[in-house]
């Protein structure tokens, strides 16, 4: 079965990641020629990034001109987490083990490459690394953001954005459990044992994957959601590119089911970490 692109990106977060690659090639392919020119040298001796969801973090809890580098992919308007003024004004780090060992960071903070063998590769080379998974509940996004805070020194910022987290959790508006479903691009859906899963549940939501069979994470066919809809339906506005087409027919697709179920704005960049991305998918889900 295909991988839905919040686990391809996940990878990429571990190994590379995110459907459609094309487009995720594309920029960084730019980004790669803009280092050969433009870009700033990666200051030796610093803590540096590549991997999206961790920059999110960093940009909340670092100290200003704490951090040396962070991810290609932050640098991107379409694939980042973080503040993308923030990101740009750093240089961009990419996957490769020469990229990084030639970076010569004090701490590298990564994705959990080790399937790949570059984690190994790089601390066979010395170099000091802490890798991270993807998340699949706030408790777990909460321990990597204390883990993070504590490697650079800034436990308090780390303790503030953990507060900020959990505020917006505890606030959601109670209501009754209607049924919901996030349905992102290609049809892939969020099911039970994920983040966004739990994200759902707080916002006063039944995730209403398992109605339709579905897998942790898997494709949720047009006709199958027009046959028997949801009560709200979370996707993207909008979108770029042979997405944006794509988009525009799922869109008039749900219009034979108006009135039927609830169609409400859930950006695909709010599928891609937990950290304080989980404060704006909360505000999505619960506006």
């Amino acid at each position: 079965m295909r991988k839905c692109r919040h686990c391809e990106r996940s990878e990429a977060i571990q190994t590379v990641r995110r459907r459609p690659l094309d487009r995720r090639i594309a920029a960084l392919l730019a980004m790669t020629l803009s280092a050969c020119t433009n870009q700033p040298a990666i200051a030796p001796g610093g803590v540096v990034s590549n991997n999206p969801c961790i920059d999110a973090i960093l940009a909340e809890v670092a100290a200003p001109k704490q951090i040396s580098a962070v991810s290609s992919y932050s640098h991107d308007v379409n694939s980042g987490s973080a503040p993308l003024n923030w990101a740009r004004a750093l240089p961009a780090l990419g996957m490769s083990a020469e990229e990084i060992i030639a970076a010569k960071p004090a701490l590298l903070l990564t994705g959990n490459l080790a399937s790949s063998g570059t984690n190994a590769a790089l601390r066979k080379a010395g170099v000091k690394l802490i890798g991270f998974g993807v998340p699949a509940s706030i408790e777990e996004s909460i321990s990597q953001i204390r883990t993070i805070s504590a490697a650079i020194g800034r436990v308090a910022a780390g303790e503030h954005l953990v507060k900020r987290i959990s505020t917006a959790v505890l606030n959601a508006p109670a209501r009754s459990k209607k049924s919901a479903i996030i349905w992102q691009g290609g049809g892939f859906v969020a099911g039970k044992g994920t983040l966004q899963d739990e994200l759902l549940s707080k916002a006063g939501y039944a995730n209403a994957s398992a109605t339709y069979g579905l897998n942790q994470w898997d494709i949720l066919p047009a006709e199958t959601l027009l046959r028997n809809p949801p009560d709200v339906i979370f996707m993207p506005s909008a979108s770029h590119g042979e997405e944006a087409r794509a988009l525009s027919a799922r869109t008039k697709l749900l219009g034979h089911i108006k009135g039927k179920a609830r169609i409400m704005t859930f950006p695909d960049k709010l599928l891609f970490c937990g950290g304080p991305t989980i404060i704006h998918a909360m505000k999505a889900m619960t506006s």
